[in-house]
């Protein structure tokens, strides 16, 4: 079944009351939803079932009886109404029929003898002028007025006024004396009652009484009075005049300080004063000599060069280095030497003395003190534990989508069913324009179409603003891609030392600075002839990743062989393949702090200049572990 709109109206009228009672307040949201289901027809346990979304289960209850009370009582009376109607029509047609067959005589015709019902005639006219001089007359009696026939007034109109104005007196000394009786009774217990006639009349102004002159006269004595009149003012004057009053303590000047208990004469009052900018000169020869000093530098340093040079075209410099790092014996298996390594740095000989004859002063480094190692506090753990991402196969992804779209559907429907929100408006599209519109397609197929069209870009456009709005701006998509390449490294820095021995191409150079800037690491690359080193530090997503920049992206002797052509001498290709450019992971650890801050480069001319570098950043160790293998290295070159 379903409602009419007159049904439905006076429904709500009443369902609005019903639930106002029920409640104590108004609520459209359930009466929308009682007044869907009595149009649906729903029975008394499927409307609770629909209440239940609005309602707990005992309200939901209550309300449905409530409901099909108020229901069942509307179609009752509709019944009688509809009966009552019936009754009186069937009434009215028997009248009717009745009447068809009366004959109530000629009609009356107007004329001069017999005027229209509308008409006035003279008879007419005569008695309404009586009976409107009948009512004047009764209204002057009850008014006691008569009609003025003579100036003096009548003896009986006299009579009444005398009597009013004896009552009007007699009235007056009653109060006149109870008034006294009061103010004697008040005067008996002891208050003061001022003089009455010397207040003045605070209800009424008092009456202006003017000579011939226009002067204003006393009523009293009669003499002319001067009247003050009062003139209204600004604030701004009153202020003025105000300022005039005190004018004379503004004038005054305050005490002077030599006047005052607190001053001290013996004090010399020193006003600040502004220091005097003067020319700073700079003394004569500053600049020479520093000129001089840049110019001797520049001079030991190429003298350096050309000795380190001549040292390793002779072979005398890779021999002392590789005295310092081999041993100067070669041990056989089985033998036993002088001194092990161990006790070299104790005992000041080449080999073992008797054990009897060791002297206490011939020990180096041994003494009565114990030294105990430092106390580090241990690495500080995280506030939170690590939280371990859960990723989902693509079939478990698809299936929780469709799982929350379905939810999300649901809800929508549920929404509309009750009335809370409208329907949405059908999705037409020029392929299924005939089957939604049907006959209103083929009316006025160019209005159809036109509809369909705006209908159309209308989705689009939503569609498009929907995507803007959801899209990340520039700055949060490099936050966003920042937070994925950071790493914690609060328990922890993963070092990684490279080793290059030519870095002069500068598209090599730019490739480590942009991916190290790009991942977010630290370091520095120290260029020095025939050792380049490169020291990172970072996490070890971002260390993997630059390792792989390292040793297999980047293609470091791509630019040795350019320009070159084979030769079929076997042993010169051999030592070119020996000469190759490479880059060796010389070291990769973990520290407990950043030695470092962003990528930088810097030209070493000399070895020690590159070691003093590392060394005020505390970790010369890594320049010692680098240059140590390009010593290797020109040594194994020298030796083939």
């Amino acid at each position: 079944m379903s409602l009419s709109d007159r049904e439905w109206d006076d429904l709500k009228a009443l369902l609005d009351k019903t639930v106002q009672k029920f409640l104590g307040f108004s609520e459209t949201a359930l009466v929308t939803a009682a007044l869907n289901c009595i149009d649906k027809g729903y029975d008394k346990h499927k409307t609770v079932d629909k209440l239940l979304v609005i309602l707990d289960e005992g309200q939901a209850k209550r309300f449905a009886d409530k409901l099909f009370g108020v229901w069942e009582d509307y179609k009752a009376s509709n019944r009688n109404a509809r009966k009552k109607r019936k009754d009186d029509r069937d009434e009215g047609t028997e009248t009717k029929r009745k009447r068809r067959f009366v004959d109530d005589g000629p009609p009356a015709i107007p004329g001069p003898g017999n005027p229209s019902p509308g008409q006035l005639t003279t008879d007419k006219i005569k008695e309404m002028m009586q009976n409107a001089q009948k009512i004047i007359e009764e209204r002057k009696t009850q008014l006691m007025v008569t009609v003025p026939s003579a100036s003096k007034p009548s003896m009986s109109q006299t009579q009444v006024l005398m009597s009013d104005a004896m009552e009007k007196a007699k009235r007056a000394a009653e109060l006149q004396a109870m008034i006294q009786n009061k103010m004697s009774s008040l005067t008996a217990s002891g208050v003061q009652i001022p003089n009455l006639k010397q207040l003045p009349l605070q209800n009424k102004p008092t009456p202006l009484i003017l000579d011939e002159e226009g002067r204003t006269i006393d009523a009293m004595t009669g003499q002319a009075v001067q009247l003050q009149h009062h003139t209204p003012t600004l604030k701004a004057n009153i202020r003025a005049k105000r300022r005039e009053q005190f004018k004379g303590l503004i004038e005054k000047p305050p005490e002077e300080i030599s006047e005052s208990r607190f001053f001290d004469s013996r004090v010399e009052a020193k006003s600040a004063q502004r220091q005097r900018r003067s020319f700073k000169f700079h003394e004569i020869g500053k600049f020479e000599q520093m000129a001089g000093r840049l110019r001797a530098k520049a001079q030991l340093d190429r003298l350096q060069n050309e000795i380190a040079y001549a040292a390793k075209k002779t072979g005398i410099a890779s021999a002392a280095k590789l005295a310092t790092l081999a041993p100067k014996k070669e041990l056989q298996e089985g033998e036993v030497p002088d001194m092990e390594w161990w006790d070299a740095y104790v005992l000041t000989g080449d080999h073992y003395a008797e054990e009897g004859n060791i002297e206490r002063e011939k020990l180096y480094g041994i003494t009565n003190l114990v030294e105990h190692p430092i106390q580090m506090k241990p690495p500080a753990e995280p506030e939170k534990a690590p939280e371990i991402p859960v990723y989902l196969t693509k079939k478990e992804r698809k299936k929780l989508r469709r799982q929350n779209r379905q939810e999300a559907q649901k809800d929508e429907q549920e929404k509309i069913r009750l009335g809370l929100q409208p329907p949405p408006e059908p999705k037409v599209r020029m392929a299924n324009l005939m089957r939604v519109l049907g006959n209103e397609a083929v009316q006025d197929p160019t209005k159809i179409e036109a509809h369909v069209r705006a209908q159309m870009e209308k989705r689009q456009k939503q569609h498009e603003e929907t995507n803007a709005a959801r899209k990340l701006t520039s700055e949060q998509r490099k936050e966003k891609k920042a937070k994925k390449i950071k790493e914690d490294v609060s328990l922890g820095v993963h070092v990684s030392v490279y080793r290059i021995r030519d870095l002069t191409n500068a598209s090599k150079k730019f490739k480590i600075e942009t991916n190290a800037k790009q991942l977010y690491m630290t370091g520095i690359v120290v260029l020095y002839r025939d050792c380049n080193a490169v020291v990172v530090e970072g996490g070890p997503k971002q260390q993997r990743k630059f390792k792989r920049l390292m040793l297999h992206r980047i293609k470091w002797e791509e630019d040795q062989h350019k320009g070159k052509k084979k030769d079929d001498d076997d042993s010169d290709s051999e030592e070119e393949s020996d000469k190759t450019n490479k880059c060796h992971l010389v070291w990769e650890g973990t520290t407990t702090a950043r030695a470092f801050g962003e990528m930088k480069f810097k030209v070493c001319p000399t070895e020690l200049f590159a070691r003093e570098h590392f060394k005020k950043c505390g970790v010369e160790q890594y320049w010692d572990l680098a240059y140590r293998g390009a010593i290797m290295d020109s040594a194994g070159d020298d030796d083939l």
